[in-house]
């Protein structure tokens, strides 16, 4: 059975983080493995309290990981703090992991930046390299490109300055966009692909961008391509929110057992 390694923060009422990455990697039949770098305190109207988890601990969990079950793949969300980031680039040099998705998780829904500028920078130098696919959402390509990402030729722009600054392929996703879900991907020899689709109408997409890592993630791990690994992922994403789960009072998790 193929493993696959989700590196993030705990979501109490588990609908994203670590908890909707166990989700997902199950549902694709694979065997999911965590290194926990925050809990918060939060559910479907938001979050009330975060716990950093030391440094030296997200390591002791991405060393007791590759040390005995090693992962087919690697995904990484939520990292708040340079001295975490710096330490998880440490562990999986060391390890040679491979099949490594980041999904930059910097912007809140609200528009609130969620991680200072040290760790910004930080995740740019040193976790990008490391990466083979990058998921910025639109907020987060602005953000580390320094650009408006309104319309579609900013997403291609984003895309593809990102995808040759880190030598991974980007995968700019356009779900805050009201009259569309496309996306598009850049691989680094500077293609571009266009993934189209019509949005869900649902107001519960809690955990959707670490859904869709991770199971990017999982693709990776059954060996297929960068672009089917994309492709299979938001059309798993895509079945979740049109399951017509409802749960809590605000934005509501998916259903990501959906197709059982």
């Amino acid at each position: 059975m193929k493993a696959v390694l989700s590196i993030a923060g705990s979501d109490s009422s588990g609908g994203a983080g670590i908890q909707a990455d166990i989700k997902t990697i199950a549902a694709h039949g694979l065997f999911a493995e965590t290194a926990i770098t925050a809990l918060t305190a939060q559910n479907t109207l938001g979050v009330t309290g975060v716990a950093g988890v030391e440094p030296d601990f997200v390591t002791a969990q991405i060393d007791a990981v590759f040390e005995d079950i090693r992962p087919d793949a690697v995904k990484i969300g939520m990292v708040s703090s340079a001295a975490i980031i710096e330490a998880i680039a440490r562990a999986l040099a060391r390890h040679e992991a491979r099949n490594v998705v980041v999904d930059p998780v910097m912007v809140a829904t609200s528009g609130a930046r969620l991680i200072d500028d040290d760790a910004a920078v930080a995740l740019t130098k040193l976790l990008f390299p490391l990466a083979d696919v990058i998921t910025p959402n639109m907020p987060e390509a602005a953000a580390l490109c320094g650009f408006a990402v309104e319309g579609e030729s900013d997403m291609e722009r984003a895309a593809r300055l990102l995808a040759e600054q880190s030598v991974a392929a980007v995968l700019v996703k356009g779900g805050h966009r009201s009259d569309s879900a496309d996306d598009v991907l850049a691989l680094p020899d500077g293609s571009l692909t266009w993934l189209r689709a019509p949005r869900v109408d649902t107001r519960n997409t809690h955990g959707t961008g670490c859904t869709l890592s991770s199971a990017i993630a999982c693709g990776l791990a059954r060996s297929l391509t960068v672009e089917q690994a994309v492709r299979s992922a938001k059309d798993y994403v895509r079945g979740a929110l049109g399951a017509g789960m409802n749960l809590g009072k605000g934005s509501g998790p998916l259903d990501h057992m959906w197709e059982y």
